[in-house]
C-alpha cells in the first residue's frame, strides 16, 4: 500500500523559486558555513538522519514518485515523513531531476542543520581535554582531502568501534556532497573534532595516557601485526594518525608521536590508498 503525502504549499516547478535557490546554495561549503545547513540526497540517508536524532530543515520530494518514497521509508527502514518534523516541499519531476545530485535519483533531497553536538571545531591542547575523550582507539586524520577517503574512513571507524576521529582544519569537509555519501549514517553520530593544532593535540593525548602512533615507514617503525607493538601498547587506550594522500603526515606531527607503524606490504607495489590504508590500521587497533 502507498503512503499517502501531504505537501506543504504548492508544487515548485521553477528553478527561480526561492527554496530551489537556497538549496543549490549548498554545494558551496561557504553558504553551508553561513547557513549551518547541509544538503543531502537519497532514502537511506534521510532515514539514517531521523533514527540519529539530526535536526532537518526541510525535505523536498519528487512530485510523481513522493508516495513511493513514502513507502520505501516505511517498509524498508521502518521511518516516516513525519519523523522529519519540518515541512515537506513538491518539486515538479524534470526540476527534481536537474537538482539531485544523484545520476539515478530517489527522489527525496533533504536539508539539515550542522551536527554540532558531535562535530565542534576546537583545539585541544590541554591534558583535561585530551584525557576526555574516552578510552576506545582514535583517529587523528592530518590533510586528507579527498571526501571520498574521508567518507570511507569515518564509516569503516564507526564499524570497527573507533571511538573518536580528530582531524585537523585543512581535511575534507564533513558535509561535502561525496564525504555523505560515502560515510553514509554514521556522520551522523560518529564524534568528530576538527582542530587547528594536530600536533599540540597528540601531544594532549600522549600527555593524558594514550598511545599514538604515526602511520610512516621510518627506521623505527612497528610492523602493523607484530608482537613487538602488541607488548607496547598493552594496557594503553591508542590511537594513530592517517597523513595527506600525497605526501604523508608533517614532520610536526610525526615528532609529536610515541613512534611509526607500517603496513607490510609487496615490494614494488604502490602505496594504498588513505582510506584503505586506515582501515587496515583501525582494524589492529581496535582488535581484542
Amino acid at each position: 500500500m502507498s503512503a499517502s503525502v501531504r505537501f506543504d504549499g504548492e508544487i515548485i516547478i521553477s528553478r527561480q523559486n526561492r527554496r530551489i535557490v537556497e538549496l543549490m546554495k549548498l554545494d558551496d561549503r561557504r553558504a553551508r558555513e553561513k547557513t549551518r545547513t547541509f544538503r543531502f540526497d537519497g532514502v537511506k540517508l534521510l532515514c539514517e538522519a531521523i533514527r540519529r536524532g539530526v535536526e532537518i530543515d526541510t525535505v523536498f520530494l519528487r512530485a510523481g514518485t513522493a508516495e513511493r518514497v513514502a513507502s520505501r521509508m516505511e517498509e524498508l527502514y521502518g521511518c516516516s515523513l513525519s519523523e522529519a518534523g519540518c515541512p515537506v516541499l513538491g518539486v515538479e519531476d524534470s526540476l527534481f531531476e536537474k537538482i539531485s545530485q544523484e545520476n539515478a535519483p530517489d527522489g527525496v533531497i533533504t536539508v539539515a542543520k550542522y551536527i554540532d553536538k558531535s562535530h565542534n571545531s576546537i583545539i585541544i591542547y590541554k591534558e583535561d581535554e585530551a584525557s576526555s575523550i574516552k578510552d576506545a582507539p582514535i583517529l587523528l586524520l592530518e590533510a586528507v582531502r579527498d571526501p571520498l577517503n574521508v567518507g570511507a574512513i569515518i564509516r569503516s571507524a564507526a564499524a570497527l568501534g573507533v571511538g573518536h576521529i580528530i582531524m585537523s582544519a585543512d581535511c575534507a569537509d564533513l558535509y561535502h556532497a561525496r564525504t555523505l555519501r560515502a560515510a553514509m549514517g554514521p556522520l551522523f553520530s560518529m564524534p568528530i573534532t576538527r582542530v587547528e593544532d594536530l600536533p599540540g593535540t597528540v601531544k594532549a593525548l600522549r600527555a593524558s595516557g594514550r598511545r599514538i602512533y604515526a602511520a610512516a615507514l621510518d627506521d623505527t617503525a612497528l610492523r602493523l601485526g607484530s608482537s613487538e607493538l602488541d607488548r607496547e601498547r598493552e594496557g594503553h587506550p591508542v590511537g594513530a594518525v592517517i597523513g595527506n594522500e600525497g605526501h604523508g603526515l608533517s614532520e610536526a606531527v610525526m615528532a609529536a608521536c610515541d613512534r611509526s607503524v607500517y603496513i607490510p606490504m609487496e615490494a614494488d607495489t604502490e602505496s594504498l590508498n588513505a582510506g584503505v590504508a586506515a582501515a587496515l590500521i583501525m582494524w589492529e587497533l581496535c582488535k581484542k
